[in-house]
């Protein structure tokens, strides 16, 4: 029986003789495996990048958000700041207001909040400080409003005028003093998030005033702690239903509401969801690479069983086994592969550093990736060659030996 330390020196000198077709038959594999590596490391940067988006929105938030008009009211803010587990809410009122500075007129989102927005919602300022409770007439107002909105920019101290077209044709105006400029989070998540870098804060009860109501569109509320917010959520939603009527049968039957509620977990789930596939779809695509990478090395490996016969046919005259000729060519496949593997992951890593760097994603890199990809290679280099190292293995001495 051939050692194997005696194999692999052969495949090598083998593979060593014929340098040119062994790169381009490892190119194949260098590609599906850069490919694959790249992308999972891809995957869970996404992952990463939508979690810390979304925790920059607010701690442990609960979102509920009216489908009908005139629905909530203090009676509902009253009953979800009173649920246990929750340690702040701030009602929501938002309305487009035409916003003028220095006789420069835009349509701004405007929206009403307390001053329990600014923990509930992990509001950054950038400068000055966020509207409390105390306030009137005060504003805070978003990054790009107050950089970009208008031709001058607008900094703290500065004065606004924000106006409101009610029923009628009337128009309510007032002025408000710009307490601060909120930093900008990056992204807003999709599904109910306000874009805090284009909309301006002010308090609640004074847009209510101007729009002459008193409900809310909103609440945006906080949990105690993360581990409780599926079941704080519940319990603000069994309160709610009660209060609008809504039999506890119905509870799950999100028709049968008046109002939406999601959390934070469930926003993670559902960008989780969307970063696994899109994970799954790019690796699926890189896996056709590595098929092709594979089908690459089984024609070469059939070419060199032919170019070889004659040797294969000294071989067995010398005594070596069918198992003997069999394990070299898979060998030498595996080695093909393996050296394929290795710069694939390489290559993979690389490529997955740039594009983090270039969309300014977290560069993630687990171990397990690199020993998933010298699998793959294995794998894929023992199915590569064991059909022309079998047919190798099957050949007859004489019949090799007569081969031109």
């Amino acid at each position: 029986m051939l050692r194997l330390r005696e194999a692999v020196k052969i495949s090598l000198g083998s593979i060593w003789s014929s340098k040119l077709r062994s790169g381009l038959t490892t190119l194949g594999i260098i590609i599906g495996i850069a490919a694959v590596v790249a992308n999972v490391s891809l995957g869970e940067s996404f992952n990463v990048y939508f979690a810390e988006e979304i925790n920059a929105q607010g701690s442990n938030f609960i979102i509920i958000y009216s489908q009908e008009p005139n629905l909530f009211y203090t009676d509902e803010l009253e009953l979800i700041d009173k649920t246990p587990g929750v340690s702040g809410v701030s009602p929501i009122k938002e309305q487009l207001g035409e916003v003028t500075y220095f006789s420069q007129t835009k349509n701004i989102n405007v929206v009403g909040v307390t001053g329990d927005y600014e923990d509930t919602a992990n509001i950054i300022m950038e400068e000055g400080s966020f509207i409390s409770d105390q306030d009137t007439f005060s504003a805070a107002i978003g990054s790009e409003v107050a950089n970009e909105k208008f031709n001058r920019n607008i900094s703290t101290r500065s004065t606004i005028n924000v106006s409101f077209r009610l029923e009628g044709g009337r128009i309510v105006t007032r002025k408000f003093k710009v307490k601060g400029i909120i930093e900008s989070p990056g992204v807003s998540f999709v599904g109910g998030g306000i874009d805090r870098d284009v909309s301006i804060f002010i308090p609640v009860s004074t847009i209510n005033q101007m729009l002459e109501e008193d409900d809310f569109s909103a609440f945006f509320a906080m949990s105690d702690s993360l581990d409780d917010l599926e079941e704080v959520s519940d319990e603000v939603d069994k309160r709610l239903a009660r209060n609008f009527g809504v039999s506890s049968r119905d509870l799950e039957d999100e028709d049968a509401k008046p109002y939406r509620i999601f959390n934070q977990a469930d926003v993670l789930e559902q960008t989780n969801q969307l970063a696994d596939t899109l994970r799954n779809f790019l690796v699926a695509v890189a896996l056709i690479s590595l098929l092709v990478g594979s089908i690459g090395i089984m024609n070469i490996m059939l070419v060199t069983v032919t170019e070889r016969t004659r040797e294969i046919g000294i071989m067995k005259a010398l005594g070596y086994s069918g198992a003997d000729i069999l394990l070299l060519f898979l060998i030498e496949s595996v080695i093909l592969s393996l050296f394929g593997g290795l710069l694939g992951v390489g290559v993979g890593i690389g490529g997955a550093y740039a594009v983090t760097n270039f969309l300014n994603l977290p560069f993630l890199f687990s171990p397990y990736i690199f020993e998933a990809g010298f699998l793959v290679a294995i794998i894929v280099g023992v199915a590569a060659g064991v059909y022309p190292a079998n047919k190798a293995a099957k050949m007859a001495p004489v019949d090799a030996l007569r081969y031109e």
